[in-house]
């Protein structure tokens, strides 16, 4: 009987160890664990920044780690969030968090056009 109980401590131990390893993870980099394994259409939008061409008028926008954007030269600052294959910003010119859906497979340098969530159409360009 002594064998099943020792089981079940090693079996209790390593669940253990393995929530500390995974509670250190998280404590240490969030944006490690939220991040894909390999490089998406929105990692590679908020790591490099676009280029939004609307009205004939282009405008770079800059993403930071922490979660912030700017636009215009900073005349637009605002919060930027993943959710699934969409990217969600609030700006200062409009509070109200819209979400839009990005195409798969994007990298740097490429262009691509991507609805917006009032229905326009801009086209986006990964710098």
């Amino acid at each position: 009987m002594g064998a099943p109980a020792r089981a079940g401590r090693t079996g209790d131990l390593t669940m253990r160890k393995l929530m500390i390893t995974l509670a250190a993870a998280a404590a240490l980099s969030p944006a490690l664990l939220a991040a894909p394994a390999r490089a998406t259409t929105l990692t590679e939008v908020t790591g490099h920044g676009i280029i939004l061409s609307m009205g004939g008028t282009d405008i770079p926008v800059t993403y930071t780690p922490d979660g912030k954007l700017s636009a215009m030269d900073g005349a637009v600052t605002g919060t930027w969030r993943i959710d699934g294959d969409k990217l969600c910003t609030q700006t200062t010119t409009d509070p109200a968090e819209l979400c839009a859906v990005y195409p798969k497979d994007k990298k740097s340098g490429d262009t691509f056009m991507l609805a917006t969530p009032t229905g326009d159409e801009v086209q986006i360009k990964i710098r």
